[in-house]
């Protein structure tokens, strides 16, 4: 099924609103997103870096959507884990970019990665592994 960027993100803004807070959908294709972040001072843990659970839920809204560009706008599909190396310090204050790619899509299972660029770090400051319960019914193969 093709959803599309404006429908995707009517979908997120009325069903997930509180999304918002992780970040916004820059970008989607085919079992893949991309979603970015202003940091914030609120987004700051003591010592000047992004917090974790900010990295974590811009990871795991990034990897929904992606989830949803594949199986459709499915409000029930939900996070079962989620694994997340922290791999360099973000720049603080600097924008995050969260590019987010499914792996595999079954009918009761999604799973993806997700990297997370800070501008001006050359390399990913966090890599995550996610795994999406999909509703029964949802997926038809």
């Amino acid at each position: 099924m093709t959803v599309t960027l404006e429908q995707l993100g009517r979908f997120l803004h009325e069903q997930f609103p509180q999304g918002a807070a992780f970040g916004s959908l820059q970008d989607l294709g085919d079992g893949w997103a991309e979603m970015g972040l202003d940091v914030e001072d609120s987004h700051l843990r003591p010592g000047g870096t992004v917090s974790g659970p900010v990295m974590m839920g811009l990871a795991d809204v990034a990897l929904y959507a992606a989830l949803l560009s594949r199986i459709g706008l499915v409000p029930l599909a939900v996070t079962t884990s989620l694994t997340i190396n922290f791999l360099h310090k973000p720049a603080a204050n600097t924008p995050l970019r969260a590019q987010a790619t499914m792996l595999k899509v079954g009918r009761s299972l999604g799973m993806g990665e997700v990297f997370i660029h800070s501008r001006g770090v050359e390399a990913p400051v966090a890599h995550a592994t996610i795994t999406y319960s999909i509703p029964p019914g949802a997926v038809d193969r």
